[in-house]
């Protein structure tokens, strides 16, 4: 890594991280994967590669994006491509919130009542959980609790980087995992049902199908990756070298005052909340009335709620301590954490190009669908079947990695093929959130990737594609491992795996 870390480099891990680091600057490393794409594009249009779609039954041809058309999109369209870059808005709008409530000390005087006299192992242990269960907010985790577990491992005297990489495995590793029903259970749930249906037109997949499934794996994963981080991470980082966080002293009376009126602003921007979105008829909900399920007012206003959960308490904590006087102060710090995400800014935009390249080819379609032949080719059945799956998935979601676009592309192929083998729809769809979730932390096609490493960079300017790969790749294996296993046991045992939800048929 570099001279602020301490890393043992031998083993497949340090090798990872060589060859990784060598890779340029991942704003470098994405315009050349732009331009990669541009010409592979051309190549395998070239060569005529095509698929069937398994939904419209229409053929999916490589498009090459150097054609006239081609080119003309490329520059045409480049400023859509960076502003509907996923990842963009919802870092920067939650950063408004999160960089108000750091700034006016809210959080510190949060981490102060957290990591003080708490055990090591209970903090690593929280904060994987508590990314799993950010998973409610959708994609709010990687913004808030990544940053936010390398914090919490630098005030306890801990290498920072073990934090985040705690905090990533809950939030990315760990993503279906969760003790509540979260937007993605009725989001999948919906496609599964249309794909039973190829087979069975009355079938009907309730979002509570995987649900028991999901409560016992964030369990597994809290603890597995807890042992990673402990064992694995922790030790091979070493001692961290770079500028320490100062150690917290105790809460001070005014810290306490202003954590008082934070909670009661708190309490009153959730009652206010609540408010829009408990009544039947309540303005946050869609015309049917539901709060969660599809995309619902609710469901895309997470990201700025949970902004203001941050930034009112923030906000009141500031005007309680002495660090908001006017509205000056709150301008202020609003431009700072917006100055902090420059380096962000500039990648999201290459990042965009590059994701955007993507998609127009068709490539991740072509491989998406070819993984699926494949496994249908292979004629297995059983336990090596379910287990080829989850491993199939997560290559794919190495180069796909939306999971309703991925479910959309497999769910018509697999959910069919597995019905007639005696599977259950919903369990077919618990072996695919498995292989979904467990390559997201080591792809760096993975939108929050680039963040990631963006966050990292914070304490060591040296990071790279490869450092974080290498830290990753323990949580990912151990994840596949693991849950497959606690898969392969629920099967045996005939366990339910949700309400409304079986193995078999």
């Amino acid at each position: 890594m570099s001279r602020k870390t301490n890393v043992a480099s031998g083993g497949i891990l340090g090798w990872i991280e060589k060859v990784g680091n060598k890779l340029p600057h991942p704003i470098t490393l994405f315009f050349l994967l732009s331009i990669l794409t541009l010409v592979l594009s051309w190549f395998v249009s070239y060569l005529g590669v095509s698929v069937i779609h398994p939904v419209t039954g229409e053929t999916v041809q490589a498009v090459n994006l150097l054609s006239r058309e081609g080119v003309q999109s490329v520059f045409s369209r480049a400023v859509s491509n960076f502003t509907g870059f996923a990842p963009l808005g919802t870092v920067l709008v939650a950063m408004l919130g999160v960089g108000v409530a750091d700034r006016t000390g809210l959080i510190k005087a949060l981490l102060k009542l957290l990591v003080l006299g708490a055990p090591d192992r209970l903090i690593t242990a929280a904060v994987v959980f508590a990314g799993i269960m950010s998973n409610v907010a959708s994609d709010a985790g990687y913004v808030v609790l990544v940053p936010l577990g390398a914090i919490i491992f630098a005030v306890k005297g801990r290498h920072p980087l073990a934090g985040l990489a705690a905090a990533f495995a809950g939030v990315s590793g760990g993503f279906s995992a969760n003790l509540l029903l979260s937007t993605l259970d009725p989001l999948l749930a919906g496609l599964t049902a249309e794909s039973a249906r190829i087979l069975d037109p009355n079938y009907s997949v309730p979002p509570t199908v995987n649900w028991y499934f999901m409560i016992a794996s964030t369990f597994l994963i809290t603890l597995v990756g807890t042992w990673v981080t402990e064992r694995i991470i922790a030790p091979r980082l070493g001692k961290y070298e770079g500028e320490h966080i100062d150690n917290l002293e105790y809460i001070t009376k005014e810290e306490k005052r202003g954590l008082l009126r934070a909670l009661i602003a708190l309490l009153l921007t959730v009652a206010f909340f609540a408010f829009l979105t408990v009544p039947e008829n309540g303005i946050l909900r869609n015309e049917q009335g539901q709060l969660i399920q599809g995309v619902t007012p609710f469901v895309q206003s997470m990201v700025p709620i949970i902004a203001l959960l941050f930034f009112i308490p923030g906000i009141a904590f500031g005007i309680a301590v002495g660090t908001v006087k006017d509205n000056n102060d709150v301008a202020t710090y609003l431009s700072k954490s917006m100055a902090e995400m420059g380096g962000y800014i500039a990648l999201a935009f290459v990042a965009g190009q590059f994701v955007a390249y993507f998609n127009w080819s068709n490539i991740g379609t072509i491989l998406a669908v070819s993984g699926a032949e494949f496994l249908q080719t292979i004629n297995l059945t059983g336990i090596p079947l379910i287990i080829m799956f989850v491993i199939v998935t997560g290559f794919i979601n190495l180069f796909l990695g939306s999971a309703s676009a991925k479910w959309a592309i497999m769910a018509p192929v697999f959910v069919p093929l597995f019905m007639q083998l005696g599977y259950a729809p919903e369990f077919t769809q618990l072996a695919y959130r498995i292989g979904d979730s467990v390559t997201n932390i080591i792809s760096p096609l993975m939108p929050y990737f680039a963040i990631i490493i963006a966050f990292a960079e914070k304490y060591d300017k040296n990071v790279g594609i490869g450092t974080l790969i290498s830290t990753m790749l323990p949580y990912s294996i151990a994840f596949l491992i693991t849950w497959t296993l606690m898969l392969i046991v629920w099967f045996y045992l005939l366990l339910p795996i949700g309400p409304g939800g079986s193995i078999f048929l």
